[in-house]
Order: structure tokens, then C-alpha cells, then sequence
């Protein structure tokens, strides 16, 4: 049974904040079940996230398709459709997945290191890092725009020795579908130059939400890694 969208904003926040509390129940249990393992292919792996989506949570969709990069795939983007890959001893891995909980939208990802590559693991900890200074960004600047915000997080790969992979940083959230701009696709994304401002509510005056995305790469090494989840609900 499809649940009711509630109008009121703590309704709406609390039922966004449910959403993604139970997307990172069901990454800790990717993690503690050890599907993450050399030697599966992305297919398979992205199949069995979501078998145990639906087992644990009763997830039978999910918003957006089922994103599971590994090794070199992991410098590409959500778009990119490359040959895929079986999970190496080695490798960096990074899973982005939109669950619908009870008609609400989550999009959460992370990224896993195999092995004990301390740059690898330094990629994980900066990319948390980065996602959270973006956060705090956000907090600290009423008039924030999406474009500003895409220029913010793009800056901070470089000091800490990677590049910014995705020609975007986020996008709006909400009860599926959300809102869409079919005159403008790219209106409600964070990217450059975009002067929408992230606090502008929508036409029917309703607060809207968005994701944050942090994607840092290095291609000389061939690996990246991955981040999301909401910007504008949670602590920083």
C-alpha cells in the first residue's frame, strides 16, 4: 500500500530522514554479511543488494538504476554504462542506490576498500570529509546557491590530492517521483552556474530537499570514490 505524502514539513523531513536511516541499515548489513568480496561481478553483487533489500526491508523499487563500480569503473559516473568487473583482492568499490521506503526517496552512497592500499583508505576518509564540509556550507549560507555549492565541493579534491569526477554534485529528493523540470533538466541539479538557490522552496511554496554527491578520482592510479546522501536534513 502506497503511503500518503504529508504536507507539513516536519512530516516531510521526518519521513526523508526515515528513508535514509534505513538505507544505511541496509549498507551495514552489505557490509557485516560480506557480500562486498573479490571475485563477484557488479552484476551480482548489485542483484544481491537488492535481494537483501527486499528481504530485510520489503524494497521492491528503487528510483534510479542500481549503481556498483569497481576498479577503474569507479572513475566513471551514474551515465557511464563500461564493461563490468569482477571485484579484485585490491580494490576500491563504491555502491550508489535509491531505495524507495514506503513512497519516500533515499540516495545513498559509499565507497569500500579491500585490502589495506592506505591512499585507498585516505580516499574514503576525505570524501566523508569533503561531504561534510559541504554540509556545513550549506548551514552557514542562507542565500547558498546549487552553482556556488558545485564550486565548493569541486574545490576541495585538488588540496587533498584527487580530482573532481562528476560534472555534478547532487539533486533534489523527495517523495518518488520528485519534482522535475522537463523545460530545464537541469535546473534541480547541483552543477555550474546553476543560480538556483538550494533553500528556494518549490511553487507550491514546500521546502525542498537535496542530495549531495562528492565523487574525487584519481586516474593516473585508475580508481575513485564515491559519497551521497541528504544535504539539507541531519547533522553536519
Amino acid at each position: 500500500m502506497t503511503a500518503t505524502k504529508p504536507n507539513h514539513p516536519q512530516k516531510v523531513a521526518d519521513a526523508l530522514l526515515s528513508a535514509q536511516h534505513k538505507a544505511a541499515e541496509l549498507f551495514a548489513e552489505i557490509v557485516s554479511s560480506g557480500l562486498i568480496r573479490p571475485g563477484v561481478l557488479e552484476s551480482e553483487l548489485s542483484q544481491e543488494i537488492y535481494a537483501l533489500a527486499h528481504r530485510r526491508f520489503g524494497v521492491r523499487r528503487h528510483w534510479h538504476k542500481r549503481v556498483v563500480r569497481c576498479g577503474s569503473n569507479t572513475l566513471l559516473g551514474y551515465y557511464a554504462e563500461p564493461p563490468e568487473r569482477r571485484l579484485a583482492a585490491d580494490d576500491v568499490v563504491y555502491l550508489d542506490f535509491g531505495p524507495v521506503f514506503s513512497a519516500w526517496e533515499a540516495d545513498f552512497g559509499r565507497t569500500y576498500v579491500l585490502g589495506a592500499d592506505p591512499r585507498k583508505h585516505q580516499l574514503v576518509a576525505d570524501i566523508a570529509a569533503a561531504f561534510r564540509k559541504g554540509k556545513q556550507l550549506y548551514l552557514d549560507t542562507p542565500e547558498l546557491t546549487a552553482g556556488a555549492l558545485y564550486d565548493f565541493v569541486f574545490g576541495l579534491a585538488a588540496p587533498a590530492g584527487w580530482e573532481f569526477g562528476a560534472p555534478t554534485a547532487g539533486h533534489l529528493i523527495g517523495h518518488f517521483p520528485h519534482e522535475q523540470s522537463p523545460g530545464e533538466p537541469k535546473r534541480f541539479s547541483i552543477r555550474p552556474g546553476n543560480e538556483i538557490r538550494i533553500r528556494e522552496p518549490d511553487t507550491n511554496g514546500a521546502v525542498r530537499h537535496w542530495i549531495l554527491e562528492i565523487h574525487f578520482v584519481d586516474k593516473v592510479q585508475g580508481y575513485g570514490g564515491f559519497y551521497e546522501e541528504l544535504l539539507t536534513l541531519g547533522a553536519a
